[in-house]
């Protein structure tokens, strides 16, 4: 299977008959309701042969930045396909729902900010189209579950093949919504940086990228508490602070054996303040 080209924007997959390109899925759902096995259902209709990947389904209710960032920092390391997006607050308003090619996927989700990042990971936005062709959609379009009724369905087509094109019109990538951008400020001695996100384990990712670790001493101050600048978590002493280095080529700060987010009282949207 492979992407889109630039050229071709129009088909989204090489999928032989009876076949179809994997499908992810990233949403704000939860796992308590039926929602997730709703979507899981129109795909499986639609396209039986698709395998279904769940990313997660525990993205804060209507955290836009932080789905963002979690489909962005995942998307390279999952099968080309089509990856669904849902975290959408502004559900049934004027927001329009969207599919996206890239060289090496597509995305479909709402145009709300959720995409960009994502796509920009993959290659670039090679064409966009809002989705308002009726037969793509289910029968009744419910004002409230545009991931079952729009976004689930179109992915299906699309795994299966259908050209992008037959979704609706062409957007101007121009146009579609992005989130403002981080605050990431280098500074004499160190620099300031907003938390992007918070991980299950209490982990803090900046919003800077970890070459701005490099001019700073192993000893460096996080939010005026004494910190480590070591490679993994064990640099630090149980319970102290570690400045690394992630997974996804930002800066983190850690807490051996405990949450930094709690010692530190951050949330995503504040801002930190790392220097030598």
């Amino acid at each position: 299977m492979s992407g889109p080209r630039a050229d071709q924007g129009a088909r989204v997959s090489t999928s032989l008959p009876g076949m179809a390109d994997p499908i992810s899925l990233t949403t704000d759902y939860g796992l308590t309701d039926g929602f997730v096995a709703a979507c899981h259902g129109v795909i499986a209709r639609l396209a039986p042969a698709a395998r279904v990947l769940d990313v997660t389904h525990l993205v804060p209710p209507g955290d836009v930045r932080r789905g963002a960032a979690v489909l962005a920092q995942t998307v390279p390391y999952l099968p080309v396909g089509v990856h669904v997006a849902v975290v959408d607050p502004g559900v049934g308003t004027a927001r329009r729902g969207i599919a996206l090619a890239t060289p090496n996927g597509l995305l479909v989700g709402p145009d709300n900010g959720l995409l960009p990042d994502a796509a920009q990971v993959l290659g670039g936005i090679t064409a966009a189209v809002e989705l308002t062709n009726p037969a793509w959609l289910a029968p009744r379009v419910s004002a409230t579950f545009h991931g079952r009724d729009v976004f689930a369905p179109v992915a299906a087509r699309l795994a299966l093949g259908a050209p992008l094109d037959d979704a609706g019109p062409a957007v101007a990538p121009a146009t579609l919504v992005r989130l403002p951008a981080p605050v990431v400020r280098p500074e004499p001695g160190g620099f300031t940086a907003e938390v992007l996100t918070v991980d299950h384990f209490g982990n803090v990712q900046l919003a800077a990228p970890a070459a701005l670790l490099d001019p700073l001493p192993t000893a460096v101050t996080v939010a005026g508490r004494t910190a480590v600048r070591g490679r993994t978590f064990g640099d630090a002493d149980p319970g102290g602070l570690v400045v690394h280095a992630d997974s996804a080529g930002l800066v983190a700060v850690a807490v051996n054996g405990g949450r930094a987010a709690d010692l530190l009282a951050v949330a995503a949207g504040d801002v930190l303040r790392l220097a030598g």
